[in-house]
């Protein structure tokens, strides 16, 4: 039976975890560890400076008080003392597209899996009006899963998934958008005068590409990303030599 691991980055007691551990009953051996408390926008961060605590809740169900790629080798060295057969991260609270990618602690924990060399998802819901549902995000994973476990990915892939909210179209498999981003910094006061600083979220622009991850949620339809660790930019090797070597020619 396979081993499936489940991560996040909203929180082992996020809603959406629990929906994602639900739909993938049945597909082998689950095992769910999470960070204790909500670790969103932390990105690929690992703790290097101070000691993780590991608190086993019920079941196999695990809190650890680190990140989303924390939680992935602590279940690999520590809960399953090997590589698991699957890591799926989510069911995020919002999108991850585009340029967000970066920034995810959902998809780093499935971007830390491929790195070990196992197959991996991470799956997003769009936010919505009134509460969250996430019984078709939940199907989507449960598919996905699926079709990952009996057929494999291709070596250092993973799965970007994201789903808008309602009822999806269909499924397209998309690449990865871009977007013209600007950051908003608000400088306040405490109570004694000395400045403190929210960082929020500016104004996005969103380059036209019809097979983005954006454009097919934004049409109504589960998008499907395959993403790498490589960040190479292959196409501009050749002008790169061109600039750094230019003065040995």
């Amino acid at each position: 039976m396979p081993r499936i691991l489940i991560t996040n980055d909203d929180g082992v007691r996020s809603p959406g975890i629990k929906a994602l551990a639900d739909a993938l009953e049945g597909l082998g051996e689950i095992v769910v560890l999470a960070p204790v408390r909500e670790a969103s926008a932390i990105g690929h961060a690992l703790t290097l400076h101070h000691p993780l605590r590991l608190e086993h809740l019920r079941g196999t169900v695990y809190a650890l008080d680190g990140t989303p790629t924390d939680c992935v080798n602590i279940a690999v060295a520590a809960v399953l003392r090997g590589l698991p057969d699957l890591v799926v991260s989510g069911i995020n609270k919002g999108l991850n597209v585009g340029d967000d990618v970066t920034y995810s602690g959902t998809v780093s924990g499935a971007l830390e899996a491929s790195l070990l060399g196992v197959r991996a998802i991470a799956v997003s819901l769009q936010e919505g009006e009134g509460e969250w549902r996430w019984e078709h995000a939940a199907r989507v994973a449960r598919r996905v899963a699926e079709a990952v476990l009996r057929d494999g990915l291709p070596g250092r892939t993973f799965l970007n998934v994201n789903v808008p909210r309602g009822e999806p179209k269909g499924v397209r498999v998309t690449v990865q958008g871009k977007r013209n981003h600007s950051t908003t910094v608000s400088e306040r006061r405490d109570p004694r005068g000395r400045p403190y600083y929210w960082i929020g979220e500016g104004q996005d622009q969103w380059l036209p590409n019809g097979s983005s991850d954006y454009e097919a949620i934004r049409a109504g339809y589960v998008s499907v990303t395959p993403l790498q660790p490589d960040l190479t930019a292959h196409s501009s090797l050749d002008a790169i030599r061109d600039l750094v070597l230019e003065d040995d020619q």
